[in-house]
């Protein structure tokens, strides 16, 4: 419990990821922490984020492994049904576990943790309405605003029977049909999700392709693969209405945004997964004056400073533009770093920050994407590319082949790798170690000068032309170099 008669040295608002990496970082210094959270502890990656999204990922991923099967030749078995109640049990009962985990690290550190919505009252002072009732005042020499962010519901008739995507993981069962809206990430892998564990997805979109922050390449090859494998796709539709008629079923009125004709579909859920608003009403920032985005996202520098001396903000209620827990997690230690640890000028390094999409298949991209590159850098550009088909389809029908499609973005005369964007198997895990290489300022000859390991989809990011003859083939034929 915290003390309130006591000013703390480091006032942490949101136990989630980024918040806690902070408070941690800052207590190992010597700093007296205390550590405010309203709902369970870990945020929105633990929670209803990145750790239920890959359990949930890895039950679809099996799926399609079941599917895949009978292609090499396993027989004398049904089809295995899904029984997801049982599964959502077990992914919540892990979360409960993380949340544990959470609180026993608070009390390993000594940092004192309040459960309660916090609001300013004061530049160096908040304000807590406690879970347990009543109020109590915390004042703090530096403050950290890490409360993360919600997501967003159009204001549409019906937008109370639809979920956010918060709300996917409360589902107590799988919709046998459900309609998603939202062409990024989070839309992209919920509405894959659903698809490989057997519902009947209608996916709106606003505009033509899916992804359309990422790389043209992606965005290509991953709406081609989602039509190919049976998603409805609504393209350049979006959904107007939503009504309740009765015997579990929705009807969801669309419309097409270029005629303004419209449509309707008969489903059991409505998922909107179109963004998520920062989490900043109830904290009153406006008594402090802090300065917000045009998002009412808080504005920060590079060193997470806001425009108020002693408040810093990090994660996904800073506009620092990227949302993910890796990236929160990096910039909250770097800020302990500097506040407590002697490091003047420690502060995150926002170039080249990889990221991953668990799609079917998997995305990966990191630094600039061509459009990107070629407005900096004009004609100094040059692109490296290959599609194919990975060795694991060898076995398969031509129409049951996921693709494979790798892009490396080179600058200058020594060809710096400046991007990379990967789709296909295993891409996740793959990117990890590129992104080391590319942070360390990786050539494209530093990609030939590897050995490549064969027989992997990753070999051809090391022998790309002309370093070897590429054709639209599996690789279960090994190939001269």
């Amino acid at each position: 419990m915290a003390s309130a008669s006591q000013e703390y040295d480091y006032l942490v608002i949101g136990i989630g990821s980024g918040g806690i990496a902070s408070a941690r970082r800052a207590a190992k210094y010597g700093a007296k922490v205390v550590a405010i959270e309203s709902k369970r502890m870990g945020g929105t990656c633990v929670n209803v984020g990145c750790v239920p999204k890959k359990v949930t990922w890895n039950a679809a991923a099996i799926a399609e492994t079941f599917k895949d099967a009978k292609a090499y030749g396993f027989r004398n078995f049904e089809q295995p049904t899904f029984d997801w109640p049982y599964f959502k049990k077990k992914r919540d009962a892990y979360v409960k576990r993380l949340n544990g985990i959470y609180e026993n690290n608070l009390n390993r550190d000594h940092i004192d943790h309040v459960k309660g919505r916090a609001k300013f009252v004061a530049k160096n002072e908040v304000e807590v309405a406690l879970e347990s009732g009543g109020t109590q005042r915390i004042k703090a020499k530096n403050i950290l605003i890490a409360t993360g962010g919600r997501p967003k519901v159009p204001n549409i008739p019906g937008a109370e029977l639809c979920i956010g995507s918060d709300g996917f993981f409360d589902l107590e069962d799988r919709p046998k049909s459900i309609a998603t809206s939202g062409a990024g990430y989070i839309g992209v892998e919920m509405s894959g999700m659903l698809k490989a564990l057997g519902s009947d997805v209608h996916f709106f979109i606003r505009g033509q392709k899916l992804l359309r922050t990422f790389d043209p390449m992606i965005q290509d090859v991953v709406t081609k693969e989602y039509e190919r494998q049976g998603l409805h796709l609504y393209k350049g539709h979006q959904i107007t209405k939503v009504e309740d008629i009765g015997n579990g079923l929705k009807r969801v009125t669309y419309q097409d945004m270029e005629s303004k004709k419209e449509g309707t579909v008969e489903v059991e859920c409505v998922l909107f997964a179109t963004g998520r608003d920062p989490e900043i009403e109830d904290l009153d920032v406006k008594q402090v004056g802090l300065e917000l985005d045009e998002r009412k996202h808080i504005k920060v520098d590079k060193y997470q400073n806001t425009n108020i001396e002693n408040i810093f903000a990090i994660g996904d209620v800073s506009n620092s533009g990227f949302e993910l827990t890796p990236v929160a997690i990096a910039a909250g230690r770097r800020l302990s770093d500097r506040l407590f640890g002697g490091k003047p000028d420690a502060h995150l390094d926002y170039n080249s920050i990889p990221s991953v999409v668990f799609a079917h298949p998997e995305i990966g991209s990191i630094g600039l994407t061509e459009p990107e590159a070629r407005e900096k850098y004009g004609d100094k550009v040059k692109i490296y590319k290959t599609e194919f088909t990975g060795m694991y389809f060898a076995m398969m029908d031509p129409e049951e082949k996921q693709p494979t499609a790798y892009k490396i973005i080179c600058v200058g005369e020594d060809e710096k790798v400046v991007g990379l964007h990967i789709l296909g198997q295993g891409s996740a895990e793959i990117l990890q170690g590129f992104g080391v290489a590319i942070k360390m300022g990786a050539t494209k000859k530093d990609f030939d000068n590897c050995v490549a390991i064969h027989p992997v989809s990753a070999e051809e990011l090391v022998s790309l032309y002309p370093y070897s003859i590429h054709l639209n083939v599996s690789l279960s034929a090994t190939r001269s170099r």
